[in-house]
């Protein structure tokens, strides 16, 4: 992997510092996306809220449990929670 510009390692560290609330916005941009959406790409959606809320460090349990449900009204008042624990 080349070297990063000092201003390109800027730009990555601040992604890295932002992850968590970047994630989150994605997990509320998410819903919308699935209440859209049918048949495989509602599918792979799904998929990709389960593989937020591991990124999020969500128990696999609970982030199963989410994707189970398949119930799009609840991933905003998840995406809120987690970002209280953010404390942004």
């Amino acid at each position: 992997m080349a070297d990063l510009t000092p201003n390109q390692q800027k730009i990555v560290g601040r992604y890295y510092d932002n992850f968590e609330a970047i994630k989150i916005q994605k997990l509320s941009e998410l819903a919308t996306e699935i209440y859209l959406a049918e048949g495989k790409k509602q599918d792979r959606l799904w998929k990709q809220v389960g593989e937020i809320l591991v990124a999020l460090k969500v128990p696999q349990a609970q982030a199963d449990h989410v994707v189970a449900q398949k119930n799009p009204a609840i991933l905003p008042g998840i995406a809120q929670e987690l970002g209280r624990k953010l404390g942004k």
